[in-house]
């Protein structure tokens, strides 16, 4: 086992230890034996399974990809040197400018908790889903399978199957239009960034409706729209859906609301009383 390997093990124990469950959005817990993380905990947090975090901590599994990396980075909520440093450790190049960033500032934390009754998900330049609260999981559903570029709004927009929200042909065209759209002004603006990269070549060669927006040049935000979403417990709900920029880290915070006074307030407010609270999910690596 090499110096390297050993040091990366330590360092993830050591940020879990410090890292208490209020402060990474879990449920608080009796009889803890340590204030810091469980590594089951830090494995629902970054989406990988609790076996893979001990062969890490042990120094067994010496070679995280980056999404791993990225994704454990997120789940500890490091800084940006903390984890350029995790990424160095791993024996990898910290993503640099010339990639689309993948960091959850602790602010942008803050906010989602402070949300907790909103339907709100963050997401990078690339809509690649970063992290989604519950409400947000339980109003559009659990997305299976999780792997490759499946935890990517475009991929499933082109690629995957019926999700819950409705929309008649116009307004389907409009959402695939604006999407693309934005998603090429991230292109642009990333050009070496082989993830995405590969995204647009996977969804460009299977998807003759994204190769042909793709190809038709258009740039520009994907920003708001009224959707209704069909939920099999609380019937259908027409919403807003808010899209924000968080500009200095390029990522996009969706968020759903309901006018107030409507049944679809009342919907959304009695699918809340449904979900366990406080318990924030990280996109799976």
């Amino acid at each position: 086992m090499s110096t390297d390997e050993t040091a990366l093990g330590t360092t993830i124990r050591a940020w879990r230890d410090r890292l208490t469950p209020a402060e990474a959005g879990l449920p608080a817990r009796r009889a803890r034996r340590a204030a810091g993380l469980r590594r089951e905990e830090l494995a629902l947090l970054a989406g990988i399974s609790a076996d893979y975090v001990t062969r890490l901590e042990q120094g067994r599994a010496s070679h995280p990809s980056d999404q791993v990396v990225a994704a454990l980075a997120r789940a500890l909520r490091l800084s940006e040197t903390e984890r350029e440093h995790l990424f160095r450790l791993a024996g990898l190049v910290p993503p640099g400018r010339d990639r689309v960033p993948g960091t959850l500032t602790p602010s942008v934390h803050r906010l989602l908790e402070r949300l907790a009754g909103t339907p709100v998900a963050v997401f990078d330049a690339a809509w690649t889903l970063l992290l989604a609260n519950p409400l947000y999981t339980a109003l559009l559903g659990e997305r299976p399978q999780w792997r490759e570029h499946r935890s990517n709004g475009v991929w499933w927009t082109f690629l995957g199957p019926p999700g819950r929200v409705r929309q008649s042909p116009e307004e389907r065209r409009a959402m695939e239009a604006a999407l693309v759209a934005d998603l090429r002004a991230t292109a642009v603006r990333y050009p070496a960034d082989p993830e995405l990269s590969a995204l647009v070549a996977e969804v460009r060669a299977r998807s003759p409706r994204f190769a042909a927006l793709w190809d038709a040049g258009e740039v520009g935000p994907h920003e708001a729209a009224r959707k209704t979403v069909d939920h099999p417990q609380v019937g259908p709900l027409t919403l807003d859906c808010d899209t924000l920029t968080v500009a200095g880290d390029d990522l996009r915070v969706m968020v759903y609301t309901a006018e107030p006074g409507t049944p679809d307030a009342d919907a959304l407010t009695l699918l809340a009383t449904r979900v366990v609270p406080a318990l924030l999910v990280s996109s799976p690596a």
